[in-house]
């Protein structure tokens, strides 16, 4: 079985030193480069072809988040994995926002990072449960509240979960992604919410989503 090819971004050497260390000993799992920084982490990702990237948040230069948001953009089949100390709701939301598939804490135990990474490379999204009950009050309020079901009663839950999220500027790609679903199925829903909204592109779309609270 094709090990599962993972680039370790973190500027504290110390510690990438500790997580390549780690890994090592698993057997499906290659550390293929690391990078010290988001900005290394973007140059790194077209040649090393990682499936995982094991992005830190906090990070002189260039951000985990941004850097996320470029890799995710520029490479959809690359999945970034946060290894972050970070645990408040801004920098969980911040990193799914960008694109981010899973958020696990720096001090998990080495199984829990081990199973996180494997299911995120074979395409699920994964969370603690305290950051899981987060995310979902998050996207219950940005895609039920504030008078969305009221506002657009003609679409379907999952066209206003859609909806919420073209209203925060996700792509197509990146939608298909936090969903699990194909970009067909996204492409086909986001044709459907323009119609029955009546309007021609994203823009109209993120003008009424944001004028009823959507997309925050």
């Amino acid at each position: 079985m094709k090990p599962i090819r993972v680039l370790l971004v973190d500027d504290h050497a110390a510690f990438r030193a500790g997580l390549r260390a780690l890994l090592r000993a698993v057997e499906d799992v290659e550390v293929a480069d690391e990078a010290a920084s988001g900005e290394q982490a973007v140059a790194l990702v077209s040649g090393t072809q990682p499936d995982v990237v094991l992005m830190d948040l906090a990070m002189p230069g260039m951000g985990g988040v941004a850097a996320t948001e470029r890799i995710v953009r520029d490479h959809p089949h690359v999945r970034v994995l946060v290894l972050s100390m970070s645990h408040d709701d801004d920098s969980v939301l911040a990193a799914v926002r960008a694109g981010a598939r899973g958020y696990v804490l720096k001090g998990a135990r080495r199984a829990e990072l081990v199973r996180s990474i494997q299911a995120v490379a074979e395409g699920e999204a994964i969370f603690g449960p305290a950051l899981a009950a987060r995310l979902t009050d998050y996207f219950s309020r940005g895609t039920a509240g504030a008078g969305g079901e009221e506002r657009f009663p003609e679409l379907t839950r999952r066209e206003r979960e859609i909806l919420g999220m073209i209203a925060s500027h996700l792509t197509n790609p990146q939608i298909a992604a936090r969903l699990s679903l194909s970009q067909k199925t996204v492409r086909n829903h986001v044709s459907s919410i323009f119609t029955k909204l009546g309007v021609a592109d994203r823009a109209g779309a993120i003008i009424l989503a944001r004028e009823s609270g959507l997309g925050g």
